[in-house]
């Protein structure tokens, strides 16, 4: 089965992430105050990374920051030691996936950002 999950984070003073995930309609939505943008985006990715790690399902992730899946795909460096470390506990999740794509598309394609109000 092929798993689609899109996720979006935003940062500042109400900032929060979460993913949606289209084959099933479950969505997954924290507040956490005080996270700058790309924090917002890697913790979007790695709660959906933790969510579907145990699953054998062809799994991408769809997410509207271009840095962040640049970052996780060894496109972009990474040279913010905060976003160092979130990319190093994705990366070992995603070590973990048989089947993983994580994808980017233009914001006003992404799902999550429209169901997290953002």
């Amino acid at each position: 089965m092929k798993i689609s999950v899109y996720v979006d984070g935003s940062g500042g003073p109400s900032s929060g992430y979460g993913y949606f995930v289209k084959e099933t309609g479950e969505s997954f939505y924290e507040k956490k105050p005080e996270l700058t943008n790309n924090q917002a985006e890697y913790l979007a990715i790695i709660s959906a990374l933790n969510k579907f790690v145990d699953s054998n399902d062809q799994v991408t992730i769809y997410s509207d920051s271009k840095n962040t899946v640049n970052q996780l795909n060894h496109e972009f460096a990474i040279n913010n030691e905060q976003l160092r470390i979130l990319a190093r506990e994705a990366w070992g999740i995603m070590g973990k996936f048989s089947n993983l794509l994580i994808v980017w598309i233009p914001r006003k394609e992404n799902l999550a950002g429209k169901m997290l109000g953002s």
